[in-house]
């Protein structure tokens, strides 16, 4: 899990006067716009906002304090622009510049994000492991690199929207003329004209295609976990950013636990003898090999016994959870003369009162 209070730079029990003055530093220094030639600086971006969005919200913050898992799919509740207005205004990030940096320019166009399964025993969940991610989608054009110009030629500034990817117009309403700010029409909202388009994508900068990923999954995942991998998803094509990968996590069942959240459920089968004089066991770890557990004489059906931290590790903390192991005393089905004779001399000694008779077990 990521540690937002690094991302911002502050100490864990900041305020949110704290949180908020340095998300607008960080805002401000790691924007696309103010680092164009720096490839890396959308996702540093999304990075702090992301931050920003989980320790702003206190119930959000809350869960993340407790190492509860946060379902990013929820982040940027309406939009990654309406977060900043909340934190900068209709000014933006630079001031009377833009929202982005030029006049009204509107956001760039962002691709599609994707989610894919991916399932893990749980041994893997357990230890953590890396896996290779696969999806088909809109990926950037390796002919054009993503420009959609053809070799040897370069897009030109829209002269509709000199750049900016937006246009003004005036429309009528009830409080009289208003101003308002749409997608430039020509370029569609690019800021660019391409003349002459890349021969591969067509001018858009993106093709569809294969993509793998290698993805770290942390140890203690659990089933509908979901992993947010910022700008790996579609390509938003020519001028536009990339969507995000969810990786959604389903852990197999396994024959020796029953897992919920980090405890495990070991059940052990014993007889009655075993029950009532005892017995050693040996159970199963989740890290491999076996551990010895004593179970007391007089043992009661599904009495249970907690080996503390021998359970799941707690993703993103220390620690592990509890190992639980519960006896289930089976009672026999089918005796044998000789066992029957056993038992109807121990229920006399122990003044009990089975029926008199043979019996056909089941």
């Amino acid at each position: 899990m990521k540690n937002y209070y690094e991302i911002l730079g502050v100490e864990n029990d900041a305020s949110p006067d704290e949180i908020k003055r340095a998300f607008r530093k960080l805002a401000r220094e790691s924007h696309p716009d103010a680092n164009p030639d720096d490839p890396t600086a959308e996702a540093r971006f999304r990075e702090v906002a992301e931050a920003y969005e989980v320790l702003s919200d206190p119930d959000k913050r809350a869960r993340y304090d407790r190492g509860d898992t946060v379902d990013f799919s929820n982040l940027f509740g309406g939009s990654l622009d309406d977060l900043l207005r909340s934190v900068f205004g209709d000014s933006g990030l630079f001031g009377d510049a833009g929202f982005f940096g030029t006049a009204g320019r509107t956001a760039r166009r962002r691709g599609r994000d994707v989610l894919v399964a991916t399932e893990l025993t749980l041994e893997e969940a357990f230890t953590g492991v890396t896996k290779d991610i696969s999806f088909t989608g809109m990926q950037s054009c390796g002919e054009c690199h993503g420009r959609g110009a053809a070799a040897g030629s370069h897009p030109e500034t829209c002269g509709s929207c000199q750049g900016n990817g937006v246009v003004r117009t005036a429309r009528a309403s009830v409080f009289g003329q208003v101003m308002q700010v749409v997608e430039c029409p020509t370029c569609a909202g690019t800021g660019q004209i391409v003349t002459d388009p890349c021969g591969v994508c067509d001018g858009v900068g993106a093709t569809r295609g294969n993509r793998t990923l290698t993805v770290d999954v942390p140890a203690g995942v659990d089933s509908g976990t979901r992993l947010r991998l910022s700008g790996s998803g579609e390509s938003g094509g020519r001028s536009g950013t990339p969507g995000d990968l969810y990786v959604e996590i389903h852990v197999r069942s396994d024959d020796r636990f029953v897992r919920d959240g980090t405890t495990l459920l070991h059940r052990v089968q014993i007889g009655i003898a075993e029950a009532a004089l005892g017995k050693d066991v040996e159970v199963p770890r989740i890290e491999g090999g076996f551990e010895d557990v004593e179970l007391p004489a007089g043992t009661q059906p599904n009495t249970r016994i907690r080996l503390s931290g021998r359970g799941m590790p707690r993703v993103g903390r220390r620690g592990r959870g509890d190992l639980i192991v519960e006896a289930v005393v089976v009672v026999p089905t089918k005796l044998t003369k000789a066992q029957e004779e056993a038992l109807r001399a121990y229920a006399e000694v122990a003044d009990e009162e089975p029926d008199g008779r043979r019996r056909r077990f089941l």
